[in-house]
């Protein structure tokens, strides 16, 4: 049975990760959201900046941004779909939501841990990872369709270790 993804929340934590953001109002990427079923869509820019919307406003989709708040539990208990940077703390929150999550690797960054922990998830089954130019490939009903729920005991011990590793917790 085939999922729709009637509201989709976009966070990239308190960073700048512009390159999201941006590749979100793409044609292509507006287009995969529609036909998801996307009736809301919330941005979440952190320290970054929103460019421009003209793609999604020639849309019914409903545009809400933000750039942080204290708390986005609240965002993601009401999404059906999550688009996340690669922040541990975020895609943890997330899989214990019992949440559909798309990982984007933010490459931009130096030494980037992110890209070892989206693999991970993605290894477990439970999320798709990918890069902003792979976005539109994730964005596909079949790869969301065939994610699985997370379940504490489903891969953490691996989880766990491959976590403590990034950490500097274990050599």
């Amino acid at each position: 049975m085939s999922k729709y993804f009637q509201s989709i929340f976009v966070t990239v934590g308190t960073t700048s990760f512009d390159d999201l953001i941006t590749t979100i109002n793409e044609p292509e990427i507006v287009e995969a959201l529609e036909i998801l079923g996307c009736k809301k869509l919330v941005l979440q820019i952190g320290s970054g900046v929103l460019l421009s919307t003209k793609n999604l406003d020639n849309t019914s989709i409903k545009l809400e941004t933000f750039t942080t708040k204290s708390n986005i539990s609240n965002f993601i208990k009401v999404s059906d779909l999550v688009i996340s940077h690669a922040g541990a703390g975020t895609c943890l929150e997330v899989l214990k939501a019992g949440k559909n999550l798309i990982v984007v690797i933010n490459e931009s960054l130096m030494n980037n841990h992110q890209a070892e922990l989206a693999m991970k998830l993605s290894e477990i089954g439970c999320a798709i990872y990918c890069t902003t130019s792979g976005l539109k490939t994730a964005l596909s009903l079949e790869k969301l369709n065939k994610l699985k729920p997370y379940e504490s005991s489903q891969g953490i011990k691996s989880l766990v270790n491959t976590l403590d590793i990034l950490m500097g917790n274990k050599i």
